[in-house]
């Protein structure tokens, strides 16, 4: 009885509005990210702007989780909107903290590889904005947004190697002469593999919510 009077009534889709929002602070944060590892003059208003969209995307996961406990009928289920938010919160809380490391360290010497992982965040930040608004019509839109999951996984697995690249690069560089700047950098190139990571946990987050309501 309870499950045909919530087929009646109407859901609140407002919900899609914040994933989308959220989104476009992950492009704003991951294109930041981009200019910061081009060091140079423009490196302090970069992380600024880092941090600046990563506040903003705070104020919209709390938003989103306020409105999970006041919503009576939600589009799809309540963990999986936690869930959704969350992790995406969590990512753009690891660009957050990627600049900080690199302003608690002092590092600048960003290399070629770091800068093309930070290509790769922003390729990834751009798919998951192009994916949320497919959710609005998940089951019509079920092989886009698997593909997206599929785009994601193969572009971690090129992050992957480029992490692997950039140690090896930094250890015969730096094994002799600056050992220092050995585990400075790779605590950076850890910080940005975990940015890429958080993408792969949200297309996972995606796919299963569309497993589960296709």
């Amino acid at each position: 009885m309870l499950s045909w009077f919530q087929a009646l009534m109407p859901r609140e889709e407002g919900f899609f509005d914040l994933f989308e929002r959220h989104a476009e602070t992950l492009v704003g944060g991951a294109r930041a990210l981009r200019r910061m590892l081009d060091g140079g003059e423009g490196y302090l208003a970069c992380c600024q702007e880092i941090r600046r969209q990563e506040h903003a995307a705070d104020d919209i996961t709390r938003e989103a989780l306020l409105a999970v406990r006041r919503t009576f009928i939600t589009p799809f289920d309540r963990s999986d909107i936690r869930d959704l938010i969350t992790t995406m919160d969590d990512t753009i809380d690891q660009m957050h903290q990627t600049a900080k490391a690199t302003q608690l360290y002092e590092f600048q010497d960003f290399d070629a590889s770091m800068r093309r992982i930070g290509d790769i965040v922003v390729q990834s930040a751009e798919l998951t904005r192009g994916a949320m608004p497919l959710l609005r019509a998940m089951r019509q839109n079920a092989t886009k947004l698997n593909a997206f999951g599929e785009e994601i996984t193969r572009i971690e697995d090129e992050a992957d190697a480029l992490h692997d690249q950039g140690l090896k690069g930094l250890f015969r560089a730096h094994r002799q002469s600056d050992p220092m700047s050995f585990v400075v950098g790779s605590e950076i190139y850890g910080h940005l593999e975990k940015v890429v990571d958080g993408f792969e946990d949200i297309a996972n987050r995606v796919t299963a919510i569309v497993i589960e309501h296709s």
